[in-house]
């Protein structure tokens, strides 16, 4: 009954912000310069078969749309809507054979200057510590010398990947973003997020600091720290340098520190929740990296790459190669790569080898990409694990594409798997002068 009212409660939201969308985009036709209205729809099946012998058969409808109003005085007005659904062919993939979802549905007026925007209805806001997807409002919009601000307030939209998985998760959400920016030098931001359940309890409070610096024109650094302030630790610390001393030749370093009890403390997808037993959250992760890419040979990219994980209750690992790519644009790609990974268990001790090509003949792209993984010691009696997938597409015409991929896997779960997958999709557009008629 639940699952009933929140599917008639989405439809609903998307009904009304429809209903408001077109009446404010025909409300004033002596404004209107260049109208638009374009969409996609993709219809995906999908063919496996799971370790207790169950026949997956789900098709999938993705639907998308988008009505622009652009006006003359450099102001416009959109509408975009987004939305899933899900039936079963064979056995269960969930406990129910169908489902459907409400992915977004939002009004966005776009003022002439500031680049301030204003949207309302169910949306993804990414602003600083925000990475979240609500029923509510956005802000945002620049003032004088260099600062912005956006801010945000609503219902929390719960993610939910596994149906059968019991999770709750905080009923409002808001937050607000305040930066300082020189478009040459840099961009620093700091924000807040914060989340109550019904009772008006703290279910989460998280603020961040985030940059982007260029002290010098071939030098980009980038970076965020997040602090949880209910569990009193610091969620993350994520930087990365890069340096391009030639137009040929790139440099790249990062490092990471994840602490999951803090990180994973009430986020709103069940996944990634603590209470899941895939999570140890009194684990943290510290990840270094570094890396290198030459591409002064035509039409030949050269890279290599190391990184060190370090777990605090499992120890270190250690995974380093590099790769080679050669590519004729529009035509050809071919590349292959070497991986070693030195952990301190059986499962991360393996050097991992690929190879892949695509190829575009006429309006048909072939694809074959292979990965094998020779483990040091076998993992439930496999020494080599090893995934190959072909896939096909073709393009009737600007509109119309269909594709196809086959994957065929062999692993220490799977003694051997097949996967498949065949989608189509189909877009539409349509646009309207000022003075009226078809373009």
């Amino acid at each position: 009954m639940k699952r009933d009212l929140k599917k008639k409660s989405c439809l609903a939201l998307g009904a009304g912000v429809a209903v408001l969308a077109s009446s404010l985009l025909w409300s004033a036709p002596v404004m209107a310069y260049d109208y638009s209205f374009s969409g996609e729809s993709s219809t995906i099946f999908r063919m496996r078969r799971t370790v207790d012998e169950k026949d997956l058969y789900p098709a999938y409808e993705y639907l998308h749309l988008t009505m622009n109003d652009n006006r003359s005085d450099g102001s416009g007005v959109s509408f975009n809507l987004g939305a899933w659904g899900r039936v079963d062919l064979a056995d269960k993939s969930t406990s129910d054979r169908t489902n459907a979802d409400l992915q977004y549905a939002y009004l966005t007026y776009r003022a002439a200057k500031n680049n301030t925007i204003t949207s309302i209805g169910r949306q993804f806001i990414s602003e600083g510590v925000a990475a979240e997807r609500i029923d509510g409002i956005y802000l945002r919009s620049d003032f004088k010398y260099g600062f912005g601000a956006s801010a945000f307030f609503g219902k929390t939209v719960q993610t939910q990947p596994y149906p059968d998985l019991k999770y709750q998760s905080g009923e409002l959400v808001y937050g607000a973003r305040v930066s300082h920016t020189d478009k040459k030098y840099y961009t620093i931001g700091l924000s807040a997020l914060k989340s109550e359940r019904e009772d008006h309890s703290r279910f989460r409070e998280e603020e961040a600091v985030d940059l982007w610096l260029r002290p010098f024109q071939q030098v980009d650094i980038t970076g965020r720290s997040s602090y949880n302030s209910i569990t009193t630790g610091w969620m993350e610390h994520s930087y990365a340098l890069s340096y391009a001393p030639l137009s040929t030749l790139r440099f790249g370093v990062n490092f990471s520190q994840t602490n999951f009890k803090d990180y994973l403390f009430n986020v709103t997808t069940p996944a990634l929740s603590i209470t899941n037993p895939l999570w140890n959250s009194n684990n943290k992760l510290t990840t270094t990296g570094a890396s290198v890419a030459y591409s002064g040979i035509k039409n030949l990219t050269i890279a290599g790459d190391y990184k060190l994980y370090s777990y605090d209750e499992s120890g270190d690992a250690y995974y380093y190669g590099g790769k080679a790519t050669y590519s004729l644009p529009e035509a050809f790609v071919l590349g292959v790569g070497a991986h070693r990974m030195d952990g301190g268990i059986d499962k991360l001790c393996y050097l991992e080898m690929r190879a892949f090509a695509s190829k575009k003949i006429g309006h048909a792209d072939l694809t074959i990409d292979a990965i094998n993984v020779r483990y040091d010691k076998s993992i439930n009696g496999i020494k080599n694990s090893y995934v190959i997938t072909g896939a096909a597409g073709y393009e009737f015409n600007r509109k119309l594409k269909v594709g196809a991929d086959v994957e065929y896997s062999r692993s220490p779960d799977f003694d051997s798997e097949v996967r498949g997958l065949v989608k189509a999709t189909y877009t539409f557009d349509t646009k309207y002068a000022a003075e009226g008629g078809t373009k």
